[in-house]
Parts: C-alpha cells; structure tokens; sequence
C-alpha cells in the first residue's frame, strides 16, 4: 500500500526477481535489521561470511542457524569461497549436496541418498531419517545393514557405503526439512528485497509495525538514520495515523 501511494506502481510478490543485486548485496552486507529470520547479530555474523548470492544459499542458513548444526557454517562458508576441498564418496552425494558444497544439510538428501544409493523406498528412507535423528541405536543398526546390502547390491563397495554412512549418521542429527527452511527463506528475501529496492516504504511499514515496543522503535529509528532516511517528529498538518511516507522521507 505505501509503495502504490508513495510510487504509484502495485508490485506482485509472486513476481518479485529472486536474483535481485541489490537484494543479495543487502544480505552480504548484512543489513539485515528488520529482516525475516536474519536479525540477530550471530546470523548478520554468518551472512557476513557467506555473502550469499542465491536463494539455496539463505536456505542453508536458515536450517544450519541453529544449536548443533551452527557448528557446520565455518566449513559451509569455506567450501562456498573454496578455502576448503569439496570431496564426495559417490556421484550420488555429489549429484545430491554439491547444492550445500558437500554438506548434507537437509533430511530430504539423507533420504534420497539412500534412495538412491542403497535402493531405499521413501518410506524406508523416512524410517532411516527418524532413526538417526532420534539416535535410535538399534533400528539404526539394522539400518546400517540394510543401507550397505543395498549398496553392493547396486555396485557399490562395501567400504565406501560404509563412509557414505558414516557421513549421513555424522550429518542426521543436523538435518532440517528443506521445504520448511525454503518457506521461511523465501519470506526473509522477500523482505530483504523490499529492504533493498524500497527502503522507505519498508522502514516505514516495519516502525508502523512495532508500534507497541519503543525499545524496536529506537533500534529501528537509528537504522533508518544509519541508511540516510529521516524520520520525523509528528505533525498535526501532516502525519498520518501510522507511519508514513512524506517527501521520500518517513
């Protein structure tokens, strides 16, 4: 609505561009106060790091930016800027996580690798997906056995099944849903892209927001300064009930 007062122009967020420059050069910068899901200073750290430049890449951080998988971002931030080898013990893991730079992020790789490599129905592949995230020691053990007889059976050394199931046990327990972690990124590059190309418009939408909490209207207010937008005081002949936008100033 402010965009279509202040610009007169209506924008579709299903048609929002998700390769946006402007976007991704927000989220290296980590300028993310206000943003969904990438607000705290340890995510601005992480975004930082990684200097995201595809939507995959939010994805990832969301599902790794949380206790236990966090210790996983270093190396995922090294492997994307290639100060760590990328190696895979099968074309299936290669073909599975070079998404994630080698790392199995999510519970769906785990699943499909053993769909893939072992010959696993999805169904057997969400009991192993449970068994491991639970820590389940004697389904997973029967697990095992089954993964790497369905390995050789498909061609695949004894050995390397066992590293390759070494790394999906290592990884299981860290795994996250890809499709929930995708919907939540979606929704934080959204609103980082209406940060970046509407920087007005958004402040003024996010302080109309928090218009209950003056500790965020403060934070929020200094953002606004620190990007050269002006906030001013209310005015009787000017001000609306909520924030607005004035002048291409808030």
């Amino acid at each position: 609505t402010l965009i279509r007062e202040s610009r007169g122009t209506s924008l579709d967020l299903d048609a929002i561009p998700l390769d946006d420059a402007k976007t991704y050069q927000l989220l290296s910068e980590a300028k993310t106060f206000g943003v969904f899901q990438l607000e705290s200073s340890g995510m601005r750290d992480a975004l930082r790091g990684l200097r995201p430049e595809r939507l995959e890449d939010v994805i990832a951080m969301v599902s790794l930016y949380r206790p236990g998988p966090m210790e996983l971002i270093p190396d995922f931030i090294a492997r994307k800027h290639g100060r760590s080898k990328i190696t895979y013990e099968h074309p299936a893991m290669e073909k599975l996580t070079r998404e994630t730079y080698g790392i199995m992020v999510y519970q769906e790789q785990i699943m499909q690798i053993a769909s893939e490599m072992a010959g696993f129905t999805m169904g057997e592949a969400d009991t192993l997906r449970r068994a491991m995230g639970k820590k389940d020691r004697d389904l997973m053990a029967k697990q095992r056995d089954k993964f790497i007889a369905g390995c050789v059976e498909r061609g695949t050394a004894a050995a390397k099944a066992e590293r390759v199931w070494e790394l999906m046990e290592k990884f299981a327990g860290y795994g996250f849903n890809k499709s929930h972690a995708g919907a939540y990124a979606l929704v934080a590059y959204q609103t980082a892209y209406f940060k970046a190309n509407y920087p007005v418009e958004f402040m003024a939408a996010l302080l109309t927001s928090e218009m209950g909490d003056t500790d965020k209207i403060v934070k929020y207010i200094e953002e606004c300064r620190a990007m050269g937008v002006e906030v001013k005081p209310p005015d009787v002949n000017s001000s609306a009930v909520q924030f607005s936008v004035h002048e291409h100033t808030i």
